[in-house]
């Protein structure tokens, strides 16, 4: 959660960005950035940043220039940070804290477990968990919440505690080795988040899912609800539901054939007034605009991507409960989305807010346009607070 020294720092950091780098790349007026216009309303604006853009000098540029806050893209996640069981590895998270404490950024935590059969560490799979699995597996997961938490302290103030537990097509929880050995999969979602409290008393502590308002995900908003229903009943301690908002062509192996905008705007609405009603913050935490149908026309093509990216960002940033807006990439040679699912034409996508070259396209002014529309958020109410 965002206290206000942190709003503050990062509004010393919108202030300074016209200094960084030695050429114009993403220069703008210091009270025309995305996160001077994000932070106008009470929110911060963000972008995903890993080891392959810290290394450009353009990108990184860009990004203390248009931005008050990054979150790690794979560098925290735990197959990253414990390659092995016991043998933690936090060097190249440190050198993405180090670049953000550098230019007065704030850094999310990306993520304490992704409860995923994929994305889970490898050796879980031949992992002993001995003959009381459940007090072995929920050690190993205290264990690996402690170290990680305790790396970074109070340096890192809003962590992303589970990722993806709700299967997107049936709404079901998903099965792990993790799962099978503490009984289930909400065993471990609340052991997670409670180790995450007592690590962390005053950190802002999120459900990260990529459930949107594309029809055909009502089964995962469902399944999300009744997971945030039963942890809410529990008292399970979750801040925040975080909506990584990959929308566009979705973010499925059938997104190169998927219908561009298939919204269900009504759906959505009533998805986050029952998650608000619940008490839960709101944070858009991965933004794209996914163009895979899209025809090959480049200015036709960013019109549909801003117009798609304007509407989905109005409705949900009419929830106040909404505090921060992160994009997964801030320009297209950044995007996760260009290995993934390839255009039929084989073009480049261009799902994000900047060119290659780092320039400003259509969806840069969606977003700044649905900044400036929004409603503020309570000015009493600190950032990243619970609702």
């Amino acid at each position: 959660m965002w206290s206000r020294r942190d709003v503050l720092q990062a509004g010393v950091s919108a202030a300074g960005l016209l200094t960084v780098g030695s050429n114009s790349i993403g220069k703008t007026p210091a009270n025309d950035s995305l996160e001077s216009l994000a932070r106008a309303r009470g929110m911060h604006f963000g972008t995903a940043l890993g080891g392959r853009g810290l290394a450009d000098t353009g990108y990184t540029g860009l990004i203390a220039a248009q931005c008050g806050i990054i979150v790690p893209e794979n560098e925290l996640k735990m197959p990253f940070v414990q390659r092995a069981p016991g043998e933690f590895q936090f060097d190249r998270a440190d050198k993405l804290l180090e670049f953000a404490e550098s230019h007065s950024l704030l850094m999310r935590g990306h993520c304490l477990l992704w409860h995923h059969p994929r994305w889970v560490p490898r050796w879980l799979a031949t992992y002993d968990f001995g003959s009381d699995p459940r007090k072995s597996a929920e050690d190993l997961l205290n264990t690996h919440i402690d170290k990680t938490t305790a790396h970074y302290g109070k340096r890192i103030s809003s962590w992303d505690v589970v990722n993806e537990a709700v299967d997107n097509i049936t709404g079901e929880m998903r099965e792990t080795e993790l799962s099978k050995a503490m009984g289930s999969a909400d065993a471990v979602i609340e052991a997670a988040f409670l180790s995450a409290r007592t690590a962390l008393p005053d950190a802002e502590l999120v459900y990260n899912d990529y459930m949107s308002w594309e029809k055909e995900d009502a089964p995962h908003r469902d399944g999300v609800l009744r997971l945030l229903e039963r942890l809410r009943k529990k008292n399970i301690p979750v801040d925040a539901l975080g909506l990584q908002s990959h929308i566009g062509s979705g973010n499925t192996d059938g997104s190169a054939t998927r219908h561009f905008d298939a919204r269900d705007e009504r759906a959505w609405r009533r998805f986050l007034t029952e998650v608000t009603g619940m008490g839960y913050s709101l944070l858009i935490t991965e933004f794209d605009v996914h163009d895979a149908p899209l025809p090959a026309d480049i200015p036709a093509r960013d019109k549909q991507v801003a117009a798609l990216g304007r509407d989905y960002l109005d409705v949900t940033l009419d929830f106040r409960q909404v505090n921060a807006v992160l994009a997964w990439g801030l320009a297209d040679n950044h995007s996760w989305l260009q290995g993934r699912t390839p255009r039929a034409d084989k073009l480049p996508k261009r799902p994000t807010p900047y060119d290659d070259h780092y320039q400003p396209k259509p969806l840069r002014e969606a977003i700044a346009a649905a900044f400036r529309a929004a409603p503020r958020r309570h000015p009493k109410k600190p950032v990243g607070k619970p609702a």
